[in-house]
């Protein structure tokens, strides 16, 4: 019998857990050696050769993604909710130390030049991210540290053109293939040398600090944060709102058609730039004429000629041009790294949107009064937060829809999942709704991939506070969509209609809700096959494809319901 709730408890995890808390109760710095053995005892699916005296190159290359690169010259972390936190622990001038991003994940930190990291956190899941990750990269960097120490200096020096052989020497120093000393050059990419010389150098030794871990800072982060959004569009408290958590880009790209307008300019690009896998993509697609492959493509293509000398030009007439139809970008200031946009819908121009967007005439979208508040999506605990905060201060929300990646356990990369049950380890609870898409909202507009609805979904405390068993168990309770925001939005959807707090360690019944809540998740790893985590390479440009189907899926979906509230308006 498929039991409903699965145990995901962990003797190990829950004492990682509770270790670290205890440890960031301190007024001062504490050692991130201290955690090193619980950390390899809960024996995490995403740091498997923790203990192995041999590096773990997948899991340093996880780690090394989703810190910033001045980490190899980063001494101390200290964190706190907002600037005014900082401020009032003596870190005064925070917000002018030099921004430091990491490229795969989204945390707004900076670096004082010397060797202080200041990361500012949006909820615990933060904390349950970072910790993990920076006691992983210590762990690894330690290893290499050992294996290189008396390495003859010349092997660390970076070869003349041709010499491989001093590669071979160098992965076998670090008793590592030379397949994965090429995947760790790759995301080192110019610091590789540099940074191997660190490392041979000293041991790595992080100190951490967590200057105010109080629910009440969390929650002054999170008005910060609205009263930012306030700020830049007051009007957003009068109009009734589609609440929309995805990214920064292609949700704006399908309602602005700017790339569109663009296609001319973006095609002499392709044909000047020495990119044949690029260039023979479009002749492939201008061949087979895929519109839905050529208008994904360009979106893409136009990020890759903004980031160029000859296209930077694009960028201030892609924000001109978005005004004019409607849409306001809101970069967030103060506090965590979660930038909104809100897009005006009756400003909107059924002419130039994405053409996928409507089978028919939507020029009665023209007379709405709603607005789209799009979020670049939030980390675990704070999509909560902000949803909490959004219904608080809204007129109206009707509909909430939830756009991210996932880890799949029984599909691959690039396919999409559609859950309509969410089990929450925040929560507890086992939450049943029913999902607004099914597998043929997404399937027509998904070239490469595959759509799986009626899946069940886990929402994970943290990348890093999985392991072996859990998995097993998640499997085979039938839990196939692994990710960390799904279930604390269906506990702020459950506040969003009931008259009293989301409840614990229960099955929760979300059919009825007044809204459309709508939830879809793409593959982007599959942590049940060895060395398929995110460690392992990102989706590039086919990871496009499944952005898009979802994207096009969440805003047809919004477009056809104000179409159709703006009709009974009419009719009452």
């Amino acid at each position: 019998m498929d039991r409903t709730v699965p145990s995901t408890a962990s003797e190990e995890i829950d004492l990682y857990l509770r270790t670290i808390y205890s440890l960031l109760r301190s007024t001062t710095e504490v050692q991130v050696r201290t955690l090193e053995e619980v950390h390899a005892g809960m024996n995490s699916s995403m740091h498997l050769y923790a203990r192995s005296p041999s590096p773990d190159v997948s899991a340093i290359i996880y780690c090394s993604l989703r810190l910033p690169e001045c980490i190899t010259r980063v001494r101390s972390v200290i964190m706190g909710q907002s600037l005014m936190v900082f401020s009032h622990h003596g870190f005064y001038n925070v917000v002018n130390w030099q921004p430091a991003a990491a490229r795969a994940r989204r945390r707004r930190c900076f670096f004082n030049g010397e060797d202080i990291l200041a990361c500012l956190i949006a909820s615990r899941s933060d904390i349950d991210d970072l910790i993990p990750v920076l006691t992983a990269f210590q762990i690894e960097w330690n290893k290499m540290h050992l294996l290189l120490a008396k390495c003859p200096r010349e092997l660390l020096q970076p070869p003349v053109i041709g010499d491989h052989q001093r590669y071979a020497d160098l992965a076998q120093k670090l008793e590592i293939t030379l397949d994965d000393l090429d995947r760790l050059r790759v995301v080192w990419d110019d610091e590789f040398f540099k940074i191997i010389q660190e490392i041979a150098a000293r041991r790595c030794s992080f100190n951490v600090r967590l200057l105010d871990g109080s629910l009440s800072e969390y929650w002054r982060a999170i008005r910060l944060w609205w009263e930012n959004i306030e700020l830049e569009y007051p009007q957003i408290r009068e109009r009734p709102v589609y609440f929309v958590s995805s990214n920064t880009h292609s949700v704006i790209n399908l309602l602005s058609g700017f790339a569109l307008l663009c296609k001319e300019e973006l095609v002499d690009y392709l044909e000047q730039i020495e990119n044949q896998g690029l260039l023979s993509e479009w002749q492939d697609i201008q061949e087979q004429q895929t519109s839905s492959r050529a208008n994904n493509f360009l979106y893409y293509v136009l990020k890759k000629y903004q980031q160029s000398d000859e296209g930077k030009h694009l960028l201030q007439e892609q924000l001109d041009y978005e005004k004019k139809v409607g849409i306001t970008r809101i970069p967030s200031a103060h506090s965590f790294d979660v930038d909104a946009q809100v897009v005006d819908l009756a400003k909107i121009d059924p002419k130039t949107i994405d053409p996928r967007l409507s089978d028919g005439d939507c020029s009665s979208i023209r007379q709405s009064d709603a607005v789209i508040l799009n979020i670049d999506y939030p980390l675990g605990l704070a999509a909560y937060n902000i949803l909490v905060k959004v219904t608080e201060e809204a007129e109206s929300i009707l509909g909430v829809y939830v756009m991210g990646k996932a880890a799949t356990l029984n599909g691959v990369r690039g396919d999409v999942m559609i859950p309509n049950v969410v089990y929450d380890e925040h929560s507890q609870n086992t939450y049943l709704f029913q999902n607004v898409f099914t597998a043929a909202d997404v399937a027509p507009y998904l070239i490469y991939g595959t759509v799986l609805d009626n899946q069940k979904a886990v929402s994970v405390l943290g990348t890093f506070l999985q392991n072996a068993r859990i998995m097993d168990v998640i499997y085979r309770e039938g839990y196939t969509d692994i990710e960390m925001e799904a279930g604390p939005y269906c506990s702020a959807a459950y506040e969003m209609y009931r008259p009293k707090r989301h409840p614990v360690n229960e099955i929760v019944n979300l059919y009825g809700l007044p809204f459309d809540m709508g939830i879809l998740h793409y593959a982007s790893d599959k942590p049940i096959s060895k060395r398929k985590n995110l460690g392992e390479g990102n989706l590039s440009y086919f990871g496009m494809d499944s952005t898009y189907a979802t994207s096009l899926a969440i805003l047809r979906r919004i477009l056809k319901k104000e179409c159709e509230r703006i009709f009974n308006q009419r009719r009452a």
